[in-house]
């Protein structure tokens, strides 16, 4: 017998999830992206400029393919510049620039409000 065929050695190699494993993963992924920008782009002034330009218009639906089309556009780059810095700085340094960024942008806000 072999290291290999030992009991103890197998248990310990990594064994790829199932099919069933990764629909889950898949679903999770699905459900918590769908549901984070649904919410964060309610009420957001992209939706008010989309219904006032579907109000002055009256083509609904065109203004819905341009709207649509618009957010792929964006969200495509947003997906492709996170894959591309995933690949090079850590979580920790994404989370202290994302941290660093919104704080300047309050400070900044805060500022405006504060001395106008």
């Amino acid at each position: 017998m072999t290291l290999t065929d030992s009991p103890e050695s197998s248990s310990k190699v990594p064994q790829p999830p199932s099919p069933q494993q990764r629909n889950v993963g898949f679903w999770a992924t699905f459900n918590s992206t769908f549901l984070a920008i649904f919410l964060a782009e309610m009420g957001d002034k992209t939706q008010l400029a989309t219904l006032l330009i579907a109000a002055e218009s009256h083509s609904p639906w065109i203004v819905f393919a341009g709207a649509a089309l618009a957010l792929i556009a964006t969200s495509l780059i947003g997906v492709l510049l996170g894959y591309w810095l995933s690949k090079r700085v850590s979580p920790k340094t994404m989370d202290l620039a994302a941290a660093a960024l919104l704080m300047s942008v309050s400070i900044l806000l805060l500022w405006d409000v504060v001395c106008s």
